[in-house]
């Protein structure tokens, strides 16, 4: 961090309240943040931590109608059962907030206020999907159909959750209201818009000063700048009545748009916790600001939330926004709808003061640069092989010797070999490993070099074996045990921002307060003749009847999911009528895959070399989930050749290969069935 900054401030994506946290949510930012903000804590940095329940926008009235309660019900709900979730896994929020308190929706008004009395906005009548049966505007989310560009038939109105495509409710497909199942009419309803088109120059300028951001935030970024049309203007209101009231005259039955109220919450979660300096942290040049977020988050806090900040004039803009991609399950997609998750609730009871293992592994397997994937095998494996393995084995034999050897007191340690002088130089080095690590938010790359520093005692156990140097020469012994001990001390102090229950565990067992990280850069925390306390067992092995357990009751939603979605819904709707004449205009010929090679720095897709018996050409597919490249070399399929070309992460597609899609998003290629057709056959 830079020397100019006297203090930070971290915001953590604020969790809407309409349901419980599962490990995306963790994995996404609120872990990562933790590790950060517990780091810069035992530095001794002025740093606060903010967070809160998002409870406005539709999918929390959605979630009310659907248990026949009120939306403060369901917010009130949740809202509770995330923050003791929260809490009882660690993560040390210095305030945990709500966006319908009323410092909040004060907050949030002002701050709309400011921007309206700038002449910030722009007034716009638009059409609107309006639903006659249930008499209300239907906002995004209350809208349904058929996605334009996958077929999906329960795209909502401003995101298909399956092909990821943003878009406009007025695109879908035989669209219908969520509400009363109607097809909804287009009905003039005017809002009040940020106009993102005008300040694009501004977030330009921003964004360019910020290009040492994470690759995959700073590209979405650019991507959407970089697109044909540019940022369009925003609506910064909505047809609702469930939220912060729009502030001005005229604007009667309509609240502030979810996401231009929602970042506002940090601020007011700031206000609630300093309600005399909060301005320090959000106006003055000296602090800086980081937001912690999924990848689903990128562009309210790197376009739109920075838009917002600027047109207002007086707050800092964030300095850093690390993003982290999605964690998979059991190598499906993490769906709440489906059930298919980790509950961090229910961990908590079926793991009981396990909170460690799972931020351990979280943590290990983070999603820093891709998509990954948590399996209850790896789980189980990162516990008993190297937190029990390696990490609680060099503790409890360190402290068991200690003990055993000198009745729990510090031994001296007198004089030194070049081995030990060794040990003591790298381990006083590991502080700053891990630091440089966390500074660049690489926290699978810090978290293993704490665990190396565990592995270098171990090692050095097992090199010069005090268990047996014991009968021969007692004084080398006091050496090696001393050093040992100081090894364990200083693995309790670069420890404690990834697995914090232990930490304070090892400073419990070690008798020791608790030190902070400057003292990890000593070779001598743990004084000679200082008593330590009886050693605990730090991890405890995890059966196989545990993980069977876990693994059952995701095999139970999986067998729900199937009986509830049925052979007949399963099948998309057809799309609208056609004509011969359009459909006569595609070529679709029979190829063969002569080559195939994953495009580099993408997880789905491939380049494939085609022989269309017409030419050889190439064509990017989105297939690489599915198929390895080796294992389709030889595959016929069908292809659209007809296609117009174009450029996908920089290769020229030349067509279309088709395929079948079942219930799970399974591909299958479709191609000829019997002998005889030629490559080029044309399918008719």
């Amino acid at each position: 961090m830079s020397a100019t900054y006297k203090r930070t401030l971290v915001t953590s994506a604020l969790p809407y309240a309409n349901g419980p946290v599962h490990i995306g949510h963790l994995a996404g930012c609120y872990l990562p943040s933790d590790i950060f903000v517990r780091y810069k804590r035992s530095k001794g940095e002025d740093i606060l931590f903010i967070c809160g329940s998002d409870e406005h926008g539709v999918p929390i009235t959605i979630k009310a109608k659907k248990e026949g309660v009120t939306p403060q019900d369901v917010v009130n709900k949740y809202h509770k059962m995330m923050g003791d979730s929260f809490k009882e896994f660690g993560i040390s929020f210095d305030v945990y907030s709500r966006t319908s308190s009323k410092t909040h929706h004060e907050t949030a008004s002002d701050f709309f206020k400011t921007l309206y009395d700038k002449g910030v906005f722009t007034e716009e009548v638009t059409e609107q999907y309006y639903d006659e049966e249930a008499k209300q505007f239907l906002a995004d989310r209350y809208i349904t159909g058929t996605c334009p560009k996958c077929a999906n038939p329960n795209a909502y109105g401003d995101q298909c959750e399956k092909c990821g495509s943003t878009l406009n409710a007025t695109e879908l497909i035989e669209p219908k209201s969520t509400l009363s199942g109607s097809k909804p009419v287009l009905k003039e309803t005017k809002n009040w818009f940020l106009p993102l088109d005008k300040l694009q120059p501004k977030i330009q300028a921003y964004l360019d000063q910020h290009k040492d951001w994470k690759t995959n935030v700073y590209g979405q970024c650019k991507s959407w700048l970089d697109s044909g049309d540019g940022l369009q203007p925003r609506a910064m209101t909505r047809d609702l009545d469930w939220g912060v009231p729009v502030p001005v005259k005229g604007a009667e039955g309509k609240v502030l748009y979810v996401w231009f109220d929602a970042p506002i919450g940090y601020i007011s979660a700031t206000k609630e916790l300093r309600p005399t300096d909060w301005e320090l942290y959000w106006k003055d040049k000296e602090t800086r600001l980081i937001h912690f977020i999924g990848k689903d988050n990128i562009v309210f806090h790197c376009i739109i939330f920075p838009a917002m900040l600027m047109e207002h004039g007086d707050f800092i803009l964030a300095d850093n926004v690390p993003a982290n991609e999605f964690l998979n399950l059991e190598g499906d997609k993490i769906s709440t709808s489906r059930n298919w998750a980790v509950w961090l609730h229910e961990y908590l009871i079926d793991f009981k003061d396990k909170q460690d293992v799972l931020r351990y592994t979280l943590c290990s397997n983070a999603p820093e640069t891709k998509d990954n994937d948590f399996t209850w095998a790896d789980f189980q494996t990162k516990n008993n092989s190297e937190l029990v393995a390696i990490l609680g084995n060099f503790v409890n034999r360190t402290l068991v010797l200690t003990h055993k050897y000198y009745n729990g007191a510090v031994p001296s340690a007198d004089t030194y070999t070049k081995e030990d002088l060794l040990i003591l130089e790298q381990l006083s080095a590991f502080p700053d490993k891990i630091s440089a690590a966390i500074e660049q938010f690489k926290f699978r790359e810090a978290l293993a070099e704490m665990m190396n520093l565990a592995r270098l005692g171990n090692k050095y156990l097992a090199e010069t074996e005090p268990w047996k140097l014991i009968k021969t020469d007692e004084q080398r012994v006091k050496t090696i045990m001393n050093i040992a001990l100081q090894i364990t001390c200083n693995l309790a102090v670069v420890c404690e921002p990834f697995i914090p229950f232990t930490s304070v565990k090892l400073f419990n067992m070690l008798n020791m307060p608790i030190l902070k990280w400057h003292a990890a850069k000593q070779t001598s925390n743990m004084a000679a003749g200082h008593v330590i306390n009886k050693d605990e067992l730090l991890f405890a092995k995890i059966e196989d009847a545990e993980i069977q357990a876990q693994i059952d009751k995701l095999s139970s939603s999986k067998a729900a999911n199937t009986s509830s979605v049925g052979s007949v819904t399963a099948i998309a709707p057809s799309k609208p009528e056609t004509s011969f004449d359009d459909f006569s205009k595609m070529d679709i010929r029979t190829g063969t895959i002569l080559e195939a090679e994953r495009v580099p720095k993408t997880d789905k897709l491939l380049k494939l070399k085609i022989d269309t018996g017409i030419d050889v050409r190439t064509v990017v597919s989105g297939i690489a989930e599915w198929y390895k490249p080796e294992d389709i070399i030889g595959q016929q399929v069908s292809i659209l050749v007809n296609l117009a070309p174009r450029k996908i992460k920089g290769i020229e597609s030349q067509g279309m290969i088709l395929m079948a899609s079942n219930s799970a998003d399974e591909l299958s290629f479709i191609s000829a069935t019997k002998t005889g057709f030629n490559n080029g056959s044309e399918i008719k």
